[in-house]
Parts: structure tokens; sequence; C-alpha cells
């Protein structure tokens, strides 16, 4: 029964040390490397600081407020999630602007040109899988 044991013992290290070099043997990855200015990154906005700020249009009107920030599937483009309409969060809905639609102004988030109407006729928004 020891001797047993031992065999299987044996070979599933051999086995074990036979699947390291197999994956040892895989391509190398390289990843592209670009150098960022933080300076100028630092003057920028976290998204956990976007993520519920109201929205505001040309007339100082609260017209929506950020939901959350999406980036496209290809990594391209960011959009932001605007929750609207609705009365404390009751009966409210989400649509989706393109983040570059979105001026800093005074360090509030304005939509130029939005009206609640103009955010009330964009399609819903629903996320993956609800």
């Amino acid at each position: 029964m020891n001797k047993a044991i031992i065999v299987a013992g044996t070979v599933a290290i051999g086995t074990l040390t036979g699947l390291g070099s197999a994956i040892a043997q895989v391509a190398p990855q390289t990843v592209e490397v670009t150098k960022v200015d933080v300076q100028k990154l630092q003057a920028g906005y976290r998204a956990s600081k976007v993520i519920g700020t109201s929205v505001i249009n040309d007339a100082n009107d609260t017209i929506g407020k950020v939901d959350d920030l999406l980036v496209s599937p290809d990594g391209k483009e960011p959009f932001a999630v605007l929750s609207v309409g609705g009365f404390l969060g009751l009966g409210s809905r989400l649509v989706v602007v393109p983040y570059a639609n979105l001026k800093v102004v005074d360090k509030k988030l304005m939509l130029p040109g939005g009206s609640k109407e103009s955010l009330r006729v964009l399609p819903e928004f629903k996320y993956a899988g609800e």
C-alpha cells in the first residue's frame, strides 16, 4: 500500500513539473508604457468625486445627476450615465452622454445647451444584465 502511495505521489509530482515547464514556454507578453504628465493630471477630476454630482445647463438649472462613468468597449471614449427626471430619486431613469460634452464651469458640471426635455427624449440606458 505504501508503495502505491509513493508511486502515485511521484507521478503527480512529475505531471506538475511537466506542466510547469509547459506554462513557462508561453510567449512573453509586452506592455506599452506611456509617460503621463502627472502635474497636468493632478488638476483632473476623480471619478469618485464626479459620480453623484449634479449637472446643470446654461441657465444654472439642475437637469440631472451623474450616476456613473463608463468607458467604451474599445477603451477610447468615456461616457457619463446621467440620472434624469423623477423626484427625490423616484421615477428617474438613466441616459448616456459623451463625457466630452460636459464642461466644468466654476467647479460645476455643465451640459451646454442641455435641458430636462432634451435629456428626457434620449433613449433609456440599462446596464448589461439588467
